[in-house]
């Protein structure tokens, strides 16, 4: 079985092949993020034009990549939540044509589960990927980490799962941009940090890890009390803006401060992620989302479970339709189709 994944849920225009629900014959990626950079975010309207201008041609690419044509696809899976409304409407609109005129079954998939599933990716051929020898087993322990999510969930079976906790406010990926702007750091934050970071001294400042209860969790908290440390730092009081800190902040300052977040960002993870696993017991542990790129996480986590973590190639852990496409693999063997005439959007979709 072929399945090919298009997703256009913010600011990449992607497509893929995935065969079986684990082989991955292409994976093409056009991003616009060089057309954000200059406004420190994601434009919605300048990225709904990118990809009415790329979408066609990046699936094409995908089909031409995996030495595929249409009698061998054996159905489509499309992003249609959450995101961009705009972003998705693009997506969804191309998958639903495409789904009528070759007469393919069509599914729908959900942005924050397809990035779960890119973990159950474990061949290709393509270069440059480095895949895992296995399958993750289940029960699995999802810890998903993204711009938009923080999420701790608990399957039993493929598309069976039960939502454990999420973030009662800022995503993780949301802290990591904020705190870049206070230090001046270019947009994306989460690889901007983690760069300043190294030149740093995690354990420099003491920042607050939330005390939320359950597998919640909270992140602004966390990049208020960066805020007030940066402004201490240069002697100046609340009312100091904090577009201006950057300026008399020194490089060193800047990378402690970089590397203390990111510890305690990480740390505030790791704590409910070691809490659901002594709970449950989970077979495997696995890391998701554009967040789970980050090598601090990685590493606490891997220092605290008894089980090794699982996660994808980094190149997979950013926004991507391998993902996506496998998802609508296992989506297929549920028969869970959508209706090509008629499936909309839902930019707020949740799992």
């Amino acid at each position: 079985m072929k399945i090919l994944g298009i997703e256009s849920s913010c600011d990449e225009t992607a497509a893929a092949v995935v065969q079986d629900g684990h082989h991955l014959m292409s994976n093409i990626v056009a991003s616009s993020m060089d057309l954000h950079v200059q406004y420190g975010g994601v434009v919605p309207e300048i990225a709904a034009r990118s990809h009415i201008d790329v979408v066609l041609p990046v699936i094409h690419q995908a089909l031409q990549a995996a030495n595929c044509d249409w009698d061998d696809i054996d159905g489509i899976a499309v992003t249609y939540g959450a995101g961009l409304g705009g972003s998705l409407l693009v997506g969804v609109l191309t998958a639903r044509t495409l789904a009528i005129i070759h007469k393919k079954p069509l599914y729908a998939a959900n942005h924050v589960l397809g990035h779960v599933y890119a973990n159950f990716l474990t061949s290709t051929t393509l270069p440059g990927l480095a895949m895992p020898l296995v399958q993750p087993k289940f029960p699995m322990l999802a810890v998903i980490v993204s711009g938009g999510h923080s999420q701790l969930a608990l399957f039993t079976d493929h598309l069976a799962y039960q939502l454990l906790g999420q973030t009662r406010d800022d995503a993780i990926g949301e802290a990591f941009d904020k705190v870049a702007k206070i230090l001046g750091l270019p947009y994306p934050g989460g690889p901007s940090i983690a760069a300043a970071a190294r030149f740093g001294n995690p354990l420099a400042y003491k920042l607050p890890l939330a005390q939320v209860a359950g597998y919640d969790f909270s992140f602004s908290g966390l990049k208020t009390a960066v805020l007030r440390l940066a402004q201490a730092q240069i002697g100046v009081g609340y009312d100091f803006p904090s577009f201006k800190l950057s300026e008399r902040l020194t490089e060193a300052q800047k990378n402690d401060i970089a590397a203390s977040f990111q510890y305690t960002a990480a740390k505030t993870i790791v704590t409910k992620v070691m809490r659901a696993y002594d709970e449950y017991g989970p077979g495997s542990v696995v890391l998701a989302g554009g967040v789970a790129a980050n090598l601090e996480l990685r590493e606490q986590l891997s220092a605290n479970l008894p089980i090794p973590l699982a996660y994808p190639d980094t190149k997979l852990c950013t926004d991507n339709a391998a993902m996506i496409a496998t998802l609508g693999c296992y989506l297929a063997t549920k028969e869970t189709t959508a209706d090509p005439y008629r499936l909309a959007i839902m930019p707020n979709l949740s799992m």
